[in-house]
Protein backbone atom coordinates (compact mmCIF):
# COMPACT_ATOMS: atom_id res chain seq x y z
CA UNK A 1 0.00 0.00 0.00
CA UNK A 2 1.39 3.36 -1.02
CA UNK A 3 0.61 6.35 1.19
CA UNK A 4 1.71 9.98 1.57
CA UNK A 5 4.88 9.81 3.65
CA UNK A 6 4.85 13.59 4.14
CA UNK A 7 1.48 13.51 5.90
CA UNK A 8 1.40 12.97 9.66
CA UNK A 9 -2.30 12.08 9.53
CA UNK A 10 -1.58 9.38 6.94
CA UNK A 11 1.38 8.05 8.91
CA UNK A 12 -0.75 7.66 12.05
CA UNK A 13 -3.41 5.67 10.19
CA UNK A 14 -0.82 3.49 8.48
CA UNK A 15 0.64 2.62 11.90
CA UNK A 16 -2.82 1.60 13.11
CA UNK A 17 -3.41 -0.55 10.03
CA UNK A 18 0.04 -2.13 10.39
CA UNK A 19 -0.89 -3.27 13.89
CA UNK A 20 -4.03 -4.88 12.50
CA UNK A 21 -2.51 -6.50 9.40
CA UNK A 22 0.96 -7.37 10.67
CA UNK A 23 3.24 -8.45 7.86
CA UNK A 24 0.39 -9.34 5.46
CA UNK A 25 0.65 -5.90 3.82
CA UNK A 26 3.73 -3.90 2.86
CA UNK A 27 3.20 -0.19 3.49
CA UNK A 28 5.49 2.35 1.84
CA UNK A 29 5.52 6.09 1.25
CA UNK A 30 4.78 6.75 -2.39
CA UNK A 31 7.65 9.26 -2.39
CA UNK A 32 10.05 6.33 -2.00
CA UNK A 33 8.39 3.49 -3.94
CA UNK A 34 6.23 5.02 -6.69
CA UNK A 35 8.90 4.29 -9.32
CA UNK A 36 8.29 0.55 -8.75
CA UNK A 37 4.64 0.83 -9.80
CA UNK A 38 4.21 2.36 -13.28
CA UNK A 39 0.45 1.66 -13.17
CA UNK A 40 0.04 4.30 -10.43
CA UNK A 41 0.59 8.04 -10.85
CA UNK A 42 1.90 10.60 -8.38
CA UNK A 43 -1.42 12.44 -8.61
CA UNK A 44 -3.35 9.28 -7.66
CA UNK A 45 -1.08 8.86 -4.63
CA UNK A 46 -1.61 12.46 -3.59
CA UNK A 47 -5.37 11.93 -3.62
CA UNK A 48 -5.64 8.57 -1.84
CA UNK A 49 -3.80 5.49 -0.62
CA UNK A 50 -3.06 3.02 -3.41
CA UNK A 51 -3.18 -0.72 -2.85
CA UNK A 52 -1.30 -2.68 -5.49
CA UNK A 53 -2.01 -6.40 -5.44
CA UNK A 54 0.48 -9.02 -6.62
CA UNK A 55 -1.27 -9.34 -9.99
CA UNK A 56 -0.88 -5.59 -10.55
CA UNK A 57 -4.50 -4.70 -9.83
CA UNK A 58 -4.83 -1.31 -8.11
CA UNK A 59 -7.44 -0.21 -5.57
CA UNK A 60 -7.54 3.20 -3.95
CA UNK A 61 -9.23 5.19 -1.24
CA UNK A 62 -11.75 3.62 1.11
CA UNK A 63 -11.99 0.49 -1.02
CA UNK A 64 -8.24 -0.09 -0.62
CA UNK A 65 -8.50 0.40 3.13
CA UNK A 66 -11.35 -2.10 3.45
CA UNK A 67 -9.48 -4.66 1.34
CA UNK A 68 -6.42 -4.31 3.56
CA UNK A 69 -8.49 -4.66 6.72
CA UNK A 70 -10.26 -7.69 5.25
CA UNK A 71 -6.88 -9.38 4.82
CA UNK A 72 -6.69 -9.39 8.62
CA UNK A 73 -9.88 -11.56 8.61
CA UNK A 74 -11.22 -9.91 11.77
CA UNK A 75 -12.46 -6.92 9.76
CA UNK A 76 -13.59 -8.68 6.59
CA UNK A 77 -17.18 -7.71 7.40
CA UNK A 78 -16.31 -4.08 6.57
CA UNK A 79 -15.42 -5.02 3.00
CA UNK A 80 -18.57 -7.09 2.74
CA UNK A 81 -20.66 -4.08 3.81
CA UNK A 82 -18.79 -1.82 1.38
CA UNK A 83 -19.48 -4.24 -1.48
CA UNK A 84 -23.05 -5.27 -0.65
CA UNK A 85 -24.94 -2.47 1.10
CA UNK A 86 -26.46 -0.17 -1.52
CA UNK A 87 -24.73 3.20 -1.71
CA UNK A 88 -22.45 2.48 1.26
CA UNK A 89 -19.35 2.16 -0.92
CA UNK A 90 -20.05 5.52 -2.55
CA UNK A 91 -20.71 7.16 0.82
CA UNK A 92 -17.43 5.75 2.19
CA UNK A 93 -15.55 7.11 -0.84
CA UNK A 94 -17.07 10.57 -0.39
CA UNK A 95 -16.11 10.61 3.30
CA UNK A 96 -12.62 9.31 2.44
CA UNK A 97 -12.21 12.06 -0.16
CA UNK A 98 -13.30 14.77 2.28
CA UNK A 99 -10.86 13.53 4.90
CA UNK A 100 -8.06 13.18 2.34
CA UNK A 101 -8.61 16.72 1.07
CA UNK A 102 -8.28 18.06 4.63
CA UNK A 103 -5.68 15.64 6.01
CA UNK A 104 -3.00 18.27 6.60
CA UNK A 105 -5.42 20.39 8.61
CA UNK A 106 -6.61 17.30 10.50
CA UNK A 107 -2.99 16.42 11.24
CA UNK A 108 -2.39 19.90 12.69
CA UNK A 109 -5.58 19.71 14.75
CA UNK A 110 -4.59 16.32 16.10
CA UNK A 111 -1.16 17.59 17.14
CA UNK A 112 -2.75 20.66 18.75
CA UNK A 113 -5.23 18.54 20.70
CA UNK A 114 -2.42 16.30 21.97
CA UNK A 115 -0.51 19.37 23.21
CA UNK A 116 -3.60 20.63 25.04
CA UNK A 117 -4.14 17.27 26.68
CA UNK A 118 -0.69 17.30 28.24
Amino acid sequence: MLFDGDCGFCQRWIKKWQKITGDIVIYAPYQERLKNFPQVTRNQCRQAVQLILFGGQVHSGAHAVFIVLALAKKYSWLLWLYDHVPFLGRICEIIYQLVAEHRFLLSKLYRSSKKCAL
